[in-house]
């Protein structure tokens, strides 16, 4: 709607986790250089805890991008599974046939072969896990079966967990302690400060193609930072929303009353007294005043 009014090829802050839009601020390089080394020192299991929001899903896919051509990799986004369940993915991800009521200790075996074939060819295997915090318990108990797969000098096969803070919680239960005791580094991804914020921003434009880097104004910036409380899929929201109150309204530059009445149209983000008044006024697209009759004239 707005690319051609601010000269973009594509739209900067959409939440799909493209890796074109991977910001490499201070965090999220260290997370990066976290997993890396943790992979080439053969680690089992390594793992990567986030509030929602914090880019965990987006680092997990830049971590795929990093591997490809370097390790056969498998990729789980949806992990709440069965045991049996969780053992036929893998076996699919890593294009192992198996019959289709093949008992688990036998998919499991299909499995092993699979992946002593791999290491003899002197290629790594690597199973990465997004939210990993609903896998039921009695899957992270297959899970941690699976990294039982070994040779006598190396593991058969390295396994990433990307999850919220409720993945600690349920890695503390008593009943879990092997698994736990199994992770060799983890990191925990931290909101952006304001200077982050700052630079995930105009990161992103440039990934769109914008050549305009004082499209948002300092003060705008700083709002977002607020509002957002640096959770990189708000800062999206409130940038995305704000710059269609400024192409509604005709502005070049997005300033600090547009940023606050997208934030007014946000859910989750954090507003002043005035502002949390005003929130149960007219939305956001009513409020950006012009953008309906530009839109009627593209459709």
């Amino acid at each position: 709607m707005y690319l051609k009014h601010f000269g973009l090829r594509e739209l900067p802050f959409q939440l799909t986790p493209d890796p074109a839009f991977f910001f490499k601020g201070e965090s999220h390089h260290e997370a990066l250089n976290v997993l890396l080394v943790a992979l080439r020192s053969g680690e089992g299991f390594v793992k990567i805890v986030g509030e929602v929001g914090t880019g965990k899903t987006l680092l997990c896919r830049k971590m795929l991008d990093a591997l490809e051509g370097k390790a056969v990799t498998a990729y789980i986004p949806n992990p709440l599974l069965t045991p049996s369940h969780l053992y036929r993915t893998l076996a699919e991800e890593l294009g192992v046939k198996v019959p289709t009521r093949a008992a688990s200790y036998s998919v499991l075996k299909a499995l092993q072969q699979a992946l002593l074939a791999y290491a003899e060819n002197n290629r790594k295997v690597v199973l990465l896990i997004d939210e990993a915090q609903v896998m039921p318990d009695q899957t992270l108990e297959a899970l941690r079966l699976v990294s039982n797969l070994e040779t006598e000098k190396a593991k058969l096969v390295q396994i990433v967990l990307f999850g919220q803070p409720e993945l600690d919680e349920k890695l503390g239960q008593p009943h879990l302690r092997q698994l736990r005791q199994r992770i060799g580094f983890s990191y925990q991804l931290p909101p952006l400060d304001r200077g982050a914020v700052a630079g995930y921003v105009t990161c992103r434009l440039k990934a769109a193609g914008s050549r305009d880097r004082e499209l948002f104004s300092r003060r705008a910036l700083a709002m977002i930072f607020r509002s957002s409380q640096g959770i990189p899929r708000l800062v999206n929201l409130l940038c995305h929303k704000s710059m269609m109150v400024a192409y509604g309204r005709g502005a070049s530059e997005v300033t600090p009353s547009f940023v606050r009445i997208a934030a007014r149209d946000t859910q989750g983000v954090r507003l002043g007294w005035l502002d949390r008044i005003w929130s149960f006024g007219p939305p956001l697209l009513v409020m950006a005043s012009g953008l309906f009759g530009q839109s009627m004239d593209v459709l």
